[in-house]
C-alpha cells in the first residue's frame, strides 16, 4: 500500500471514525451512461453496471448501500441501453429510495463523459452538493458517511474524493495526498509535498461549482476539473481501506464471480 501506512488504521472503511453516524445526508448520483466497450462482448446486450456479481447487479450492491446509509434520494444517469435501467431498478422503492434518471441517450444522444453527466443531471439532484460514484465499482464495505457529508456541506471545498491502494492495472495510481501538516489535502502525483500516490476509487462528494463552465448537453470529462480544484487547495481526499474493483475488462469481472 504506497504511503498508505497510518491513514486508514484507526478509521471505517469510509475514512471515518467507527460509529459516528452524526450530521446529514445527501442525494446520490451513479454514473451509467458509459459503452463498457473494454467489456465487449459481455456489455453488447446488457450494460456494464447491470452485470451480476454475486448474484445481482452491480448497481444494486450500491443501491442498498445507500439506503443502508440513509441516502433517500438517487439519480441514475444512462445513455447505452439505458430503457433496461428502469426496467431493472424502477422508481428504487424496492430498495428504501427515490430514483429519478438523467437520460443522457434519449436527451442528448449519447453519454456525455462524467462531467458533462454531472451537469445534465444536477436538476433532477436538488442540491449543490451531493455524492457522486460509478456504477462500474464494487466496494461493498464503503460507507456513505452522514457525517462526511455534514463536513464537506460546511467546507469550501469542491471535492472530497475517497482514494485506494494502486491496483496491479494501474501501478501509478491518479493523485497523492500531503505531508503531515496537510494530509487532507489530494496532490498531483509529483508535488513536493506528495505522500505515495493513489488511485482514485471513483466515490466522491462534489459540489456543483466543480464542473461550472459546462452547460447542460455539453461533453467533459471530470479529471480536468479535479486538476482544477486541486490547483486551488480545494479538493479533499480520504483513503478508503475496504474490498474494491474497478470492474473495466472482462477478467476482472470474472474474478468477482467467487465467495463475496
Amino acid at each position: 500500500m504506497p504511503g498508505g501506512e497510518g491513514f486508514a488504521s484507526a478509521s471505517s472503511p469510509s475514512g471515518r471514525p467507527a460509529g459516528d453516524r452524526s450530521g446529514l445526508q445527501l442525494p446520490a448520483l451513479i454514473l451509467c451512461a458509459g459503452r463498457g466497450e473494454r467489456m465487449r462482448p459481455l456489455t453488447d446486450r446488457v450494460p456494464k453496471p447491470l452485470l451480476p456479481v454475486h448474484g445481482k447487479p452491480l448497481v444494486v450492491w450500491q443501491l442498498e448501500a445507500l439506503a443502508r446509509d440513509g441516502v433517500r434520494e438517487v439519480v441514475i444517469n444512462t445513455a447505452w441501453l439505458e430503457e433496461q435501467f428502469p426496467a431493472a431498478l424502477g422508481d428504487g422503492s424496492a430498495f428504501g429510495l427515490s430514483i429519478r434518471y438523467s437520460m443522457e441517450g434519449r436527451l442528448h444522444g449519447g453519454a456525455l463523459e462524467t462531467a458533462g453527466g454531472i451537469v445534465a443531471a444536477a436538476p433532477l439532484l436538488g442540491s449543490e452538493r451531493f455524492w457522486v460514484l460509478a456504477g462500474d465499482a464494487w466496494l461493498p464495505d464503503f460507507r456513505f458517511d452522514a457525517a462526511e457529508a455534514a463536513g464537506f456541506a460546511a467546507s469550501r471545498d469542491l471535492g472530497l474524493v475517497w482514494l485506494v491502494p494502486n491496483p496491479d492495472h494501474h501501478p501509478d495510481g491518479d493523485f497523492a495526498l500531503g505531508d503531515a501538516g496537510d494530509a487532507d489535502r489530494v496532490l498531483a502525483r509529483d508535488d513536493r509535498h506528495a505522500r505515495g500516490s493513489y488511485t482514485y476509487s471513483t466515490v466522491g462528494l462534489f459540489d456543483r461549482k466543480l464542473v461550472a463552465g459546462l452547460v447542460p448537453g455539453e461533453r467533459g470529462a471530470l479529471r480536468p476539473h479535479l486538476d482544477a480544484a486541486i490547483a486551488a487547495r480545494r479538493l479533499a481526499g480520504r483513503i478508503y481501506a475496504g474490498r474494491w474493483a474497478d470492474v473495466g475488462t472482462p477478467a476482472r469481472w470474472q474474478a468477482l464471480q467467487g465467495p463475496a
